[in-house]
């Protein structure tokens, strides 16, 4: 008889979360790789718009500037919420 575990009833060695909480972290670290090129992405995407909107050749650039700091402010706020949790 072969018997399956769910991913929830993993030993956890004495480790605090095991395998579940080992996949929560890759993803909050996931969170952080893409936060700040999302926001640029996105931040051009919208000035891009507002560039061909308003016949200017300026926003795409504005709107980069304010994706990238977006970008940062979530990095900062992910960054400040793991190490309050791991203090």
């Amino acid at each position: 008889m072969v018997r399956f575990r769910s991913m929830a009833d993993d030993p956890q060695d004495g480790k605090k979360g095991g395998g579940l909480a080992d996949l929560v972290k890759a993803e909050s670290m996931l969170q952080l790789a893409l936060a700040l090129p999302a926001g640029c992405l996105i931040g051009a995407f919208a000035g891009e718009a507002l560039d061909k909107h308003f016949h200017t050749k300026w926003m795409a650039i504005v709107g980069i500037v304010l994706g990238a700091a977006a970008g940062f402010t979530q990095i900062f706020k992910m960054a400040a919420r793991a190490m309050r949790k791991d203090g």
